[in-house]
């Protein structure tokens, strides 16, 4: 993105692109405080959950001219309809991955196991590769920083055909499928997790993975650029898998997508500019580049640039063609957390609020009855829910 910005100065010498990093947790806070403070940029990346909050209070201005001029009909559909209101585009999807299940192969092959394919197979399989402190079979994070909780629930949830978030606005978290849920990551922690993941965010639980210490984990393909850099001896040892199901026949389905956008902000002092900018990062060598920075963790979201051999031809794609079909596959299926039934502020506040990740450390730390601490975590989001819909 910084070679982007800096080629664009350079054919346009008056302007000047800032650009300012920091972790996704930190972005409700740096949105929220900045609309009040009047310090937000004139572009940025967004979250899907953030982009429909932000809709609500009309803090973004629509995109469709740029989304014209790099051709509508080259996106994929699903990515455009997260950001569309009455019949506008206020986000520009800029990549897209899918949640899947990582593995190593070694460790499955040295004691003849196979890849899970239901919840009970991942946990047998989880506690027979559990030794620790070299491996740990799985771990399960709780941060309440951060909404790692909430995705390995709604995992679960998911699987078993419902959603945390029902098609009338409500919380789900005392189904019978939600208990299930909330008491299998209970047990899972409490037997083959490391202690210390009840305490963890997206970077903490990813870089067990990335070092070798655990054998499964849930992410997207950012997960074969995080081992080859840190851990480059395993790159050859790791692959994806679905999601588990709950029992075998079951139908597969994704379950957790994202299609990361770029959107522009109402009070842009420069709007024409960042649409330009917009815009050209969207150039096939310049977009390709791009995708190449994170191959195989940040996907297309134009249809022919996936089919391109220009975008083809890089080496962790070919390596990890398997794996990305597997991530294709659940990106087309799945939504982003909450989003089932189509763009909600229920979904950013489910995500974006810990509550589901209290209620996890109210269990483990407290010893609080799974059905009593499901219900005040579900009675909280509802009043959390209605409050945002006044």
């Amino acid at each position: 993105m910084k070679n982007a910005a800096d080629e664009f100065m350079k054919k346009h010498p008056k302007v000047k692109i800032k650009i300012e990093t920091f972790a996704w947790p930190e972005f409700y806070t740096k949105w929220t405080t900045g609309l009040q403070a009047g310090q937000i940029p004139d572009i940025s990346t967004a979250l899907p959950n953030h982009v429909v909050e932000l809709l609500e209070i009309e803090a973004l201005s629509p995109v469709d001219d740029v989304i014209n001029k790099i051709g509508i009909g080259r996106f994929y559909k699903a990515p455009l309809k997260e950001g569309e209101l009455n019949g506008e585009h206020y986000a520009l999807p800029l990549y897209s991955h899918a949640q899947v299940m990582w593995y190593r192969k070694d460790l499955l092959e040295k004691m003849g196991l196979e890849v899970p394919k239901t919840w009970n197979e991942l946990f047998e399989t989880a506690k027979k590769l559990n030794n620790p402190p070299e491996i740990y079979g799985l771990s399960v994070p709780m941060g309440l920083n951060d909404m790692m909780a909430t995705r390995f629930l709604n995992f679960y949830v998911r699987s078993a055909g419902e959603t945390l978030i029902t098609k009338d606005g409500k919380a789900n978290l005392t189904s019978k499928a939600a208990i299930e849920g909330i008491n299998y990551w209970v047990n899972m922690y409490n037997t083959v997790s490391p202690k210390g993941s009840i305490n963890f965010k997206v970077l903490d639980q990813a870089t067990l993975y990335y070092q070798g210490k655990i054998a499964f984990d849930f992410n997207s393909g950012f997960h074969i650029g995080g081992v080859k850099q840190n851990s480059p001896d395993l790159i050859n040892q790791i692959a994806a898998a679905p999601i588990p199901k709950i029992n075998p026949d079951d139908p597969e389905q994704g379950i957790e997508t994202s299609n990361i956008p770029l959107v522009l902000w109402k009070n842009s002092k420069h709007p024409e500019i960042a649409k330009a900018f917009l815009e050209s990062l969207y150039e096939k060598e310049k977009y390709i580049k791009f995708l190449h920075s994170v191959p195989g963790g940040m996907l297309p979201v134009l249809k022919d640039i996936s089919e391109d051999p220009l975008y083809l031809d890089d080496p962790i794609i070919k390596q990890f063609k398997t794996s990305i079909d597997v991530i294709n596959k659940a990106i087309d299926t799945g939504t982003a957390i909450g989003m089932e039934y189509g763009p909600r502020p229920e979904a950013g506040i489910i995500t974006s609020q810990a509550v589901i990740e209290k209620m996890f450390q109210e269990i483990i730390l407290k010893n609080t009855p799974v059905e009593e601490a499901a219900r005040k975590a579900e009675n909280e989001l509802n009043e959390l829910f209605s409050a945002a819909l006044q």
